[in-house]
């Protein structure tokens, strides 16, 4: 049996921006994959950068420091120092992100050293990418780039950057890249497809999923009971919160709605509450991973809003949702809003459509038996389908057979 689990060992560093004790969806994913990994009998490490998210100052406990060896649930960690930002403006958060692009380097010994088999990056940023590259190259290692948002697109999406001469030059990046990394993994179908399209060697669908066995089903409360709804996560432009308190009236539907997080959007929703007591809306402070489940097991639903088409989305907060067993009510175009409704776990509404959304939080309040079946369905699609530890044990399976290509 040792022999066996050692054929199945390998090298795997994880290179990314973004890592706890930072809260966040790709936090949380990052370190799940780290221990997944670690129980498959992966010697892991992981490489990023001085925790800021999503204050955009560095913690307290690594500041002034370039280098920080760490370890985080038993996965040895090494942070560089740098530029942190939570601007919204370009330009601070390009410098950020090259900052880190930059003193990653600082790991090559340690690289040099370890040998590591596979570097998995996270992208965006692309800067980042394109060192986990060069690092590839110099230790002799495979690239697995992890592409969580299709950047530059979104950002045009999103009206970030606009589609002239800064775009095509990222766009020639994000293309080279592709084509160089041994395998790009993608999490949503939209994203493999698009990175198909363009011309990757390797594409690979490893879908955030969530780790069913940390959550608790929530039971349906009956017709005459008390509504809350629940939002936990970024409060960011792509979100769009701050749309649905102005929108949606909550109160004259017989619902709360409960929002935990922070983000650019958070000082606008503190001044919307001031100004209209008796929303029925309630913000909350932040949450970290560890606080998501029972946070959600208090609630009968979750309301899950896009504000914009964001090619290749898929929020985390939907398969966390299913885990709960609560309904989902989702605001939003693309595949999000597919997986919805070919999984039969709640109900959409086009992006900014508040009259259609309206109509969906009354039916969620007025029928128990769709709200049951939604839940049911949720809990067994996060339980069979996008159970996280499937998703590793499938990208392991994958990353060991290529091992000695």
């Amino acid at each position: 049996m040792s022999d066996l689990k050692e054929s199945l060992r390998g090298r795997l560093v994880i290179l990314t921006q973004y890592y706890p004790p930072e809260m966040g969806a790709p936090q949380s994913r990052l370190y799940e994959l780290a221990s997944g990994f670690k129980a498959l009998n992966w010697d892991v490490d992981v490489i990023t950068a001085m925790p800021n998210y999503p204050t955009g100052k560095i913690f307290e406990q690594y500041r002034g420091k370039i280098i920080f060896n760490d370890v985080h649930e038993g996965v040895p960690v090494k942070r560089f120092w740098l530029f942190p930002s939570n601007s919204p403006r370009t330009l601070p958060r390009l410098v950020s992100m090259l900052s880190f692009s930059a003193t990653a380097f600082l790991a090559l010994p340690f690289l040099l050293k370890r040998k590591p088999d596979y570097i998995f990056v996270e992208s965006p940023p692309l800067t980042l990418a394109f060192s986990a590259l060069l690092m590839a190259k110099l230790t002799g290692s495979k690239l697995v780039m992890n592409v969580s948002d299709l950047w530059p697109l979104s950002a045009k999406e999103l009206g970030a950057i606009n589609e002239g001469f800064l775009y095509r030059r990222i766009e020639a990046l994000e293309r080279f890249l592709y084509k160089k990394a041994f395998v790009c993994t993608g999490q949503s179908q939209e994203i493999v497809d698009y990175i198909s399209e363009k011309k990757a060697r390797r594409v690979f669908l490893f879908r955030n999923g969530v780790d069913f066995e940390r959550f608790s089903v929530k039971k349906s409360n009956g017709n005459g009971a008390h509504h809350k709804l629940v939002y936990a996560g970024l409060l960011g432009v792509a979100q769009g919160i701050l749309s649905i308190c102005r929108n949606v009236r909550f109160k004259d539907l017989g619902v709360e709605f409960h929002i935990y997080g922070s983000g650019a959007e958070k000082e606008e929703i503190e001044k919307f509450l001031l100004e209209s007591p008796g929303s029925n809306v309630f913000l909350h402070s932040p949450v970290g991973r560890n606080e998501i489940p029972g946070i959600l097991s208090g609630y009968d639903g979750t309301l899950v809003p896009l504000s914009k088409k964001i090619y290749g989305a898929v929020p985390s907060k939907i398969y966390e949702a299913m885990a709960a067993g609560l309904p989902i009510i989702f605001s939003g175009d693309g595949e999000a809003a597919q997986i919805i409704q070919e999984q039969q776990v709640g109900w959409v509404s086009e992006t900014n459509n508040f009259q259609q959304l309206e109509s969906n939080i009354a039916e969620f309040v007025n029928n128990l038996k769709k709200r049951t079946f939604f839940s049911a369905n949720g809990v067994k699609c996060a339980s069979q389908v996008f159970e996280r530890k499937i998703q590793i044990r499938n990208l392991h399976d994958f990353l060991q057979a290529h091992i000695n290509n």
